[in-house]
């Protein structure tokens, strides 16, 4: 019986070390994959310009409510989904909502043109080095990322979004100066 004692005191010392170490080690932070992960934090900012050449940055747009929507004119449900865009930008600018579509990946000829086609009157920017896709996690495109007023990401999404489902995620930012 006495052989046992040495393992049953090595198990109570790694309980007990496991008991204390890991409370140490636990953030309580649990990220959740994609750009809804990154709500409440500060938007990462990162210069680029827009379909016409001119530099384009997120710092432009303090104190103004922005809908970024990731997108690439090979991507089908971009497509579906940049006029529904258009219409929220349109129904509600002058509330302060300000829609900006960066194309990910492809030449500003190519996004403009494709914006034009469809009519976007909101700022397209271009990201041929896909940087903002890395730094807001994006799974896939489209994606879209609500900014408030003061620069934080409120909320995230992979996929395409519905006209309702645009209009849900900002309105309560709209109301609140």
């Amino acid at each position: 019986m006495r052989s046992w004692a040495p393992w049953i005191l090595a198990a109570i010392v790694v309980g007990i070390a496991i008991t204390v170490l890991i409370p140490l080690f636990d953030t309580g932070a649990v990220h959740k994959a994609g750009p809804a992960g990154l709500a409440g934090e500060d938007a990462p900012v990162i210069a680029l310009h827009d379909d016409a050449g001119n530099p384009a940055s997120l710092a432009a747009y303090r104190n103004r409510v922005v809908l970024m929507n990731l997108w690439a004119t090979w991507c089908p449900p971009c497509r579906e989904e940049l006029p529904d865009l258009q219409r929220l930008y349109a129904a509600d600018a002058s509330r302060g909502l300000v829609v900006i579509g960066v194309d990910q990946g492809e030449s500003a000829a190519r996004a403009s043109a494709f914006a034009s086609a469809l009519g976007l009157r909101f700022p397209i920017w271009i990201d041929s080095e896909e940087s903002y896709g890395r730094a807001y996690d994006a799974l896939g495109f489209p994606t879209t990322v609500v900014i408030d007023r003061h620069g934080t990401i409120v909320r995230g999404f992979d996929g395409a979004l519905t006209l309702d489902q645009m209009r849900a995620a900002v309105d309560p930012l709209l109301k609140t100066e």
